[in-house]
């Protein structure tokens, strides 16, 4: 997406409602976003764990205020952007989440000098050996967690992986060992509660036993991380672990809904779009809206409800029965009625709010969100309360 343009400037005395800005724009709903950090909150303090919530999704200082009731606490980041934002706002205990490189190793020993404890993330020991060169060179130390794979997702180390200790000692020596992290990448086609609670239990495992086999080899493990947002809501042990993590939850979207993990109802996010046409020989409505506004993730398309691009709603949230956008091109979205059930009558000129399949994907598309309460009682078109800006780097 270019950024060429500045972000938009909200002035709440011109724009009032959802009905005064120009299509296509982002839509949070505080009420839903505050309700679903306290319900995983809750769960985390019933496990005995801290949280550490991903901030990726909504990339949003003022989101992220809500995580810790207004007082920068620990989260996680997926880039270093994120990390000198997050920083800058007077956050001190970061883990960036993504592997390091050594090009990326300046600006960690920045952010490390000037106070701020960011933990990078590494699986091989080619990197153990750059991180703890940098750490020499700079004289500082700077923290890491080994990585471990618990379902084959991405990168990281078997926890029976030869080569595990050998690299916590690199570390180790250099002042850098402090800890292990894992993240359960295939509980994301965990459809029922039983597999998501197996997932969870998987994930823990692996990492405990990853952390069990450094300590059996003299090398301090200070953290064990775990987390997905499936696993988080499902995992009912968490022994041995000190932390979790999960970042999609704040907004939940239709991936999450179809696992079963979160309701419609609690989706925080949504793009309000505009009907600017009819197509009533192919049964279309057609919107502003297409994927630069809700992008082209179909991570719906595998579940056993595919729902297009998105539901769709009224500008109060209420799911109109039935409606899903099942097309969209650069700029317009196409949506139809399920099971050949009929159109509503949507004028030109009718607003709507479309859920979004992935919460990650649809916030990268906006600079910001325009942000509305439904616990402040529902209304047809809500009032807009604030603006949340994204970060910078986005």
């Amino acid at each position: 997406m270019s950024t060429a343009f500045s972000p938009a400037v909200v002035r709440p005395a011109a724009v009032r409602t959802l009905a005064d800005p120009d299509t296509p724009f982002a839509v949070v709903d505080a009420h839903r976003a505050r309700r679903n950090i306290a319900r995983l909150r809750a769960r985390a303090d019933r496990l005995g764990v801290g949280l550490r919530p991903h901030v990726k999704t909504a990339k949003s200082l003022d989101a992220a205020a809500l995580l810790h009731d207004g007082t920068p606490g620990p989260v996680t980041v997926s880039t270093l952007a994120e990390a000198e934002a997050f920083a800058d706002a007077g956050y001190r205990d970061l883990t960036y989440a993504v592997g390091i490189e050594p090009r990326k190793l300046p600006r960690v020993t920045a952010l490390v000098r000037r106070g701020v404890t960011l933990r990078v993330l590494l699986d091989s020991t080619e990197q153990a050996k750059f991180v703890a060169a940098a750490a020499r060179e700079s004289g500082l130390a700077l923290p890491a967690l080994i990585e471990i794979d618990c379902d084959g997702h991405r990168g990281g180390l078997k926890p029976d992986a030869p080569g595990l200790t050998g690299i916590g000692r690199v570390l180790h020596d250099a002042g850098c060992l402090d800890g292990v992290l894992t993240h359960a990448g295939e509980s994301y086609s965990a459809f029922t509660a039983e597999e998501r609670r197996a997932a969870a239990r998987n994930e823990r495992d692996a990492a405990v036993t990853a952390a069990r086999r450094l300590r059996a080899a003299g090398l301090p493990v200070r953290t064990v991380s775990v987390g997905s947002t499936p696993t988080a809501h499902a995992a009912d042990d968490l022994t041995g672990v000190t932390e979790l993590r999960a970042g999609n939850y704040v907004f939940f979207d239709l991936v999450m809904a179809g696992l079963g993990v979160c309701a419609p109802a609690d989706i925080a996010l949504s793009v309000v779009v505009t009907v600017i046409g009819h197509r009533p020989e192919y049964g279309w409505i057609v919107t502003d809206g297409g994927w630069m506004a809700l992008s082209r993730d179909r991570g719906t398309a595998a579940q056993p409800q595919d729902q297009g691009y998105g539901l769709v709603t009224d500008l109060s949230g209420t799911l109109i029965p039935g409606l899903v956008m099942t097309a969209a091109s650069q700029e317009h979205g196409t949506l139809t009625a399920r099971d050949g059930a009929a159109l509503p009558e949507l004028p030109i000129g009718t607003r709507l709010r479309v859920l979004p399949n992935h919460a990650c994907a649809t916030a990268a598309q906006h600079h910001g969100y325009h942000v509305v309460d439904s616990g402040r009682g529902t209304s047809a078109s809500p009032a807009i309360e604030a603006y949340w800006p994204r970060v910078s780097g986005w």
